[in-house]
């Protein structure tokens, strides 16, 4: 997700909770990606977002031949009703980088936004996440056209984007643990690293909607819109739930005082 920056942590000496929510939602990743998708394409191309599918109702179940592409775009039978492509698609993965990096990110990042949250909204808050910014890619591809329409998408970083969204709004002077370069590892403030990642992928969203048809019509790609469909979505909802005992704590800790704050 990060690519100027690779995180690798951050200070932790303010959580509560044990994430559990969060070291699920890892484990279910892995086990969809190493037990259902490696096996077999099938369940990747079935279970997939597609935004055409979402937009008409319909699923696609026959490889589509497209004028102008060698070969074709897979499809495969989907979940009944295909809106259900919304929730599985945020738990599968396109490889093992893809795997890695977001994995990497929700382990740093998702413990934080859980411990301000508690379990079960924090639970709600990434599945909300997840949806918005596939309904975010899908707008998009409408807007686009051409291939982005029936070529499928999958992942968890638009999730993992609305946790670093509601991060950057609890945590933004917490300090988190990057490689950069040959400067080796630094501790930056979450407002940049963060605030950096989210400008980028607006400024690619919009870059990529004034390409020219025929790069257009390649397919494949990052789906940008939906990091930051995510990422707003992050941030608007983290104000209905969080726990306000733990941004005090988190504020006072920022400022110098102890949080000794009752765990709970």
């Amino acid at each position: 997700m990060l690519t100027a920056l690779l995180p690798i942590g951050d200070d932790n000496s303010d959580r509560f909770i044990q994430p559990y929510v969060t070291y699920a939602l890892i484990a279910i990743n892995i086990a969809v990606f190493v037990l259902l998708q490696l096996p077999n394409d099938y369940f990747t191309y079935a279970y997939s977002v597609v935004p055409q599918e979402i937009l008409s109702g319909h699923d696609l179940t026959a490889p589509l031949r497209v004028r102008g592409l060698n070969g074709a775009i897979p499809q495969a039978p989907g979940p009944t009703p295909i809106y259900l492509t919304i929730l599985t698609a945020m738990f599968m993965h396109g490889g093992w980088a893809h795997l890695g990096g977001n994995m990497l990110y929700l382990w740093i990042f998702g413990d934080n936004v859980e411990d301000a949250m508690g379990h079960f909204k924090f639970l709600v808050f990434y599945l909300l996440c997840g949806v918005f910014a596939t309904l975010a890619h899908v707008f998009a591809a409408q807007a686009a056209g051409g291939l982005n329409l029936v070529i499928p998408s999958l992942g968890a970083s638009g999730a993992i984007a609305g946790v670093l969204g509601a991060y950057l709004v609890l945590y933004p002077r917490k300090n988190v643990h990057v490689l950069v370069g040959w400067f080796g590892l630094v501790s930056v403030p979450a407002v940049l690293v963060i605030g950096g990642w989210i400008a980028l992928q607006l400024f690619s969203g919009v870059s990529s909607q004034f390409v020219t048809q025929q790069t257009r019509d390649s397919g494949g790609g990052v789906a940008y819109w939906a990091h930051v469909g995510g990422a707003i979505a992050g941030i608007i909802l983290v104000w209905m739930f969080r726990n306000r005992r733990v941004q005090q704590r988190a504020d006072l800790r920022a400022q110098g005082y102890p949080s000794n704050f009752p765990r709970y």
